[in-house]
């Protein structure tokens, strides 16, 4: 009897923490590692906000190291199909070809702890390809996030079947690059996260881009949201779809 109560105690002790949690905002900065001083302006925005970098880009791994060194997540942004060079993964090439493009970009950028993909519209709905790159990341003790550049994307759901901690990206910021346009979308990151307890945005260096998260940002605690890094975000979602990729938890 004295154990089955302090398990309801438990229980309802949990049950308010979670509900006393506030929305949590998760936000990346992909295609970055191309222009150095701008790249660096990310490091005057909050702790929290992560990192993309491209690998075929002359200060990939500069601005990754001077990122660990400041305590920031770090992910590599793999190029995929429709996305071209060295490193990219297309459809049709060999399993020894991908491995060795996903090995060469992983040593382009140190201290990664998760991959996203940079465009892949394509290679993102190639099933066994993600299926066996999420079995690979599992391996390396690395996270993915499904940038969702296509409703097609299998990416998310295969990192599910492989256990893999994981997210979805739910809001692009910047498809319309002007400051309003930019305004707006994080706006609607935020009211995502008040319904669904927590969302993922993406974002890219531009001006506007920039200038917006560096106004507003600051601003979020007094609001009731909490910045956090994806990595924590991960286990708060604990690896669920969220409602607009799936249905009960699971992808699509």
């Amino acid at each position: 009897m004295r154990l089955a109560w302090l398990g309801l105690l438990l229980a309802a002790t949990l049950c308010q923490a979670q509900a006393a949690q506030p929305p949590l905002l998760s936000i990346v900065i992909d295609d970055l590692g191309q222009n150095l001083e701008r790249d660096r302006r990310i490091f005057e925005l909050p702790p929290a906000v992560a990192l993309a970098i491209l690998p075929d880009t002359p200060h990939a791994a500069e601005l990754a190291r001077e990122a660990h060194r400041r305590g920031r997540t770090v992910l590599l942004h793999l190029p995929m199909d429709p996305a071209e060079g060295p490193y990219a993964w297309r459809p049709g090439l060999p399993r020894e070809e991908l491995q060795r493009r996903l090995d060469k970009a992983l040593a382009a950028v140190p201290y990664v702890q998760g991959v996203n993909n940079h465009e892949g519209s394509r290679m993102t709905s190639d099933r066994p390809a993600m299926s066996w790159l999420m079995e690979s990341l599992h391996q390396r003790h690395l996270f993915f996030l499904d940038s969702r550049t296509s409703a097609a994307t299998v990416a998310a759901a295969e990192a599910q079947k492989a256990q893999l901690a994981s997210l979805s990206r739910d809001v692009f910021l910047d498809d319309d690059p002007s400051e309003e346009a930019v305004a707006r979308q994080l706006q609607a990151g935020i009211a995502l996260a008040r319904r669904q307890g927590s969302a993922v945005l993406i974002g890219h260096p531009k001006p506007a881009t920039l200038r917006v998260l560096a106004r507003e940002l600051p601003g979020l605690k007094a609001a009731g949201i909490e910045l956090i890094e994806p990595l924590p975000l991960i286990a708060v979602r604990a690896n669920r779809a969220m409602a607009a990729h799936g249905k009960n938890g699971i992808y699509r």
